[in-house]
């Protein structure tokens, strides 16, 4: 029992014990202090002034930043339906797992070139909207809504004229909407999706053009490796390299970009 006594723990319970009454001593204190300092504080009165929105006037600055940041947040998925990224993305994608990559390229790589190449193929639509639209607005020339209506039309030219007309005649039918006279008089929330319809057929038609020669080399390998009775060897591994030197010598990047690009002339 002695031994047990005199053992290191039990002569380092007073100091544990001296401690967190120091520790619990010095944060009562410090409440204490910020309780007084609070109660001893004159009370300020808060005001907060909120627009009459019966007189009609503009809108205020905080409802400006609202819908501005509504308007980021958003963006992503404008990009994505209006533009030439849905098709293009869908196509690298689609390219990539025909070579046999699970992450190589990287999204990020995939995406950036997305991105980039979208822009090149809107260079034209974006300079109308830009000229027509943008540039107005900020000179004071026009309002927002004027500027809108006149950015929306070179999108919806760009839109209807790579869409198929039976996308668009199959969301007019889904919408119950009355037929437009032409084309040009579809609502732009029944042209969108039509349009992405459009996009995502496209992309599988290239998709499927691409996959095709990868896919043969796939066969070929397989039954040379069953012949020899190499039926343990998987033979994805084995058609990779034929599949990258086929891509490369092809200059496969080159005829993509080329076929992407080319398809919205």
């Amino acid at each position: 029992m002695a031994a047990v006594d005199g053992s290191p723990e039990r002569k380092d319970r007073p100091l544990m014990t001296l401690r967190r009454r120091l520790l619990v001593s010095t944060v009562g204190l410090l409440s204490f202090s910020v309780m007084s300092i609070v109660i001893a504080a004159p009370a300020q009165a808060v005001s907060i002034n909120l627009p009459d929105l019966t007189r009609g006037e503009g809108p205020t600055s905080a409802i400006v930043l609202l819908l501005s940041l509504t308007v980021l947040a958003v963006a992503p998925a404008i990009l994505l339906m209006t533009t030439s990224f849905t098709k293009i993305i869908v196509v690298l994608s689609i390219t990539r797992n025909a070579l046999g990559l699970q992450g190589v390229p990287p999204n990020q790589v995939l995406t950036g070139l997305a991105i980039f190449l979208s822009f090149f193929v809107m260079a034209p639509v974006l300079g109308v909207m830009n000229t027509d639209a943008l540039q107005p607005y900020l000179d004071g020339s026009l309002d927002f809504g004027q500027a809108f209506e006149l950015a929306r039309v070179p999108l919806e030219q760009f839109m209807l004229a790579n869409t198929r007309p039976e996308e668009l005649a199959l969301m007019v039918k889904i919408s119950n909407e009355t037929p437009p006279a032409t084309p040009a008089d579809v609502s732009l929330t029944t042209l969108v999706p039509a349009f992405i319809l459009s996009e995502l057929r496209a992309a599988f038609i290239i998709g499927f053009v691409v996959f095709l020669p990868f896919l043969i080399i796939d066969m070929v390998v397989s039954s040379g490796l069953m012949s020899v009775g190499m039926i343990m060897l998987p033979p994805v591994l084995v058609s990779l390299p034929f599949k990258l030197l086929l891509f490369v010598l092809v200059d496969g990047w080159a005829l993509i970009v080329t076929s992407l690009v080319n398809s919205y002339a």
